[in-house]
């Protein structure tokens, strides 16, 4: 009988669960100046980063594209 009493209480526990819903009372209609702050900060180093990205992609691009060079040997 001892061994069911940790199964009887945690099966009441799990059983007695609710679901929480949250208020609805505390919406913003609109973004405030942080989270604008925050995206553009975001999209700079978002544009920061496409620079060498696209500058590495024209660079394979050219290569796979151009003549293949004569291999260059020094006696």
């Amino acid at each position: 009988m001892k061994a069911r009493a940790p199964i009887t209480s945690i099966i009441a526990t799990v059983a007695s669960a609710t679901s929480a819903f949250a208020a609805n009372g505390a919406q913003a209609d609109e973004p405030g100046i942080l989270v604008w702050a925050f995206m553009g900060f975001a999209a700079v180093i978002v544009a920061g980063q496409m620079v060498p990205a696209a500058m590495l992609v024209i660079g394979a691009v050219k290569a796979l594209l151009g003549k293949p060079e004569a291999a260059k040997l020094k006696a």
